[in-house]
């Protein structure tokens, strides 16, 4: 009997969620708060900043909730814990929640960060603009279907007539090699995630081009999220007052880390950084903070959504030509 991809994902989901599912990264404080909410998250992802404040300030229990933090190791645990039922929420791309609702998954989103990554090369680089790219060796973390990537090479192509794979020697790897190789000047330039990039700016490097300017130039008309919170339609149906009071704490944790430096220097031993680094870490982020309506994010994702499609193929996005209806997740009229 022939099983579709689709099929033994879940298979594989529902076989192996319990035993991925780790004890929660930070301890519970008990309170009166009656709705819980289980997040996973990457162990080291930038994710866990926000939310070791929201925990830290008890945002979650002043909203109703009781949010309850788990880690894994990587991506691919926590996207089969959701698909599983084994946890309520986690934080991924509108590209891949679109693609499992076009395959009947009702999984949507609430806009978490528009933080993107960039081209970064030396102060000193020769290279000015995406044409000079042209017979470089450039280091892409993410691997050859990463968003930024995809975006970078449509502009590359429009703009320049360059298709940057062809032209380039392009290597992939893990977002800290790529990094590394880059400090050792071994790449002329690397396309990273944007946390990588803050952490290049302090350390002698200057962005060529983020993916958000990119996204700009292909017709978005503002900041589009890169990743949201993702849980199931379901779910926040049955349990309309705590997705209502998750998305009420995130905001208040967001809205600490934008106005408090204060908050930086706490959070400095679990962000590992300090001095300029920790500043821009600090600003990058800021400017990541959604602050459009779902409504405008989800149409800028949608003209996205065409130009990463031509370009990625089946492959990216499945066989579905256009954003998932229902991809972002609109908040119910009270």
């Amino acid at each position: 009997m022939m099983i579709s991809r689709r099929g033994t994902l879940r298979l594989a989901a529902f076989g192996t969620a319990a035993a991925l599912v780790p004890k929660p990264s930070f301890a519970t404080t008990p309170s009166f708060a009656t709705n819980r909410v289980r997040i996973g998250v990457l162990k080291f992802g930038t994710v866990s900043w926000a939310l070791d404040a929201l925990k830290h300030h008890r945002f979650d229990t002043a909203n109703g909730i009781d949010l309850e933090v788990l880690d894994f190791a990587g991506e691919d645990a926590t996207n089969v814990a959701m698909l599983a039922g084994a946890i309520d929420m986690i934080v991924s791309d509108w590209l891949w929640v679109s693609r499992q609702r076009s395959e009947g998954v009702d999984l949507t989103l609430v806009p978490y960060s528009t933080a993107v990554g960039a081209i970064m090369v030396k102060e000193a680089a020769p290279i000015r603009t995406i044409a000079d790219l042209r017979g470089k060796k450039l280091g892409v973390a993410g691997g050859p279907l990463d968003k930024s990537w995809l975006l970078i090479q449509a502009l590359a192509r429009r703009d320049h007539g360059l298709d940057l794979p062809a032209t380039s020697d392009i290597v992939f790897g893990a977002p800290p090699l790529i990094s590394e190789k880059a400090m050792q000047g071994e790449l002329d330039a690397v396309l990273n995630f944007w946390h990588f990039c803050a952490r290049l700016e302090a350390n002698g490097f200057r962005r060529l081009i983020g993916a958000d300017a990119a996204a700009k130039a292909l017709g978005a008309a503002g900041a589009v999220s890169a990743l949201g919170y993702v849980f199931h339609d379901k779910w926040a149906n049955d349990h309309p007052d705590a997705i209502s009071g998750f998305i009420k704490a995130s905001a208040q944790s967001k809205d600490l880390l934008a106005r408090s430096d204060d908050e930086w220097l706490r959070l400095a031993p679990i962000i590992r950084a300090q001095g300029e680094e920790l500043a821009k870490l600090r600003d990058r982020y800021r400017e990541g903070i959604p602050r459009r309506p779902v409504a405008e994010d989800a149409a800028d994702a949608g003209k996205l959504y065409r130009v990463l499609a031509e370009i990625g193929g089946e492959k990216l996005v499945g066989r579905a030509p256009e954003m998932a209806p229902g991809t972002f997740w609109q908040v119910p009229p009270q």
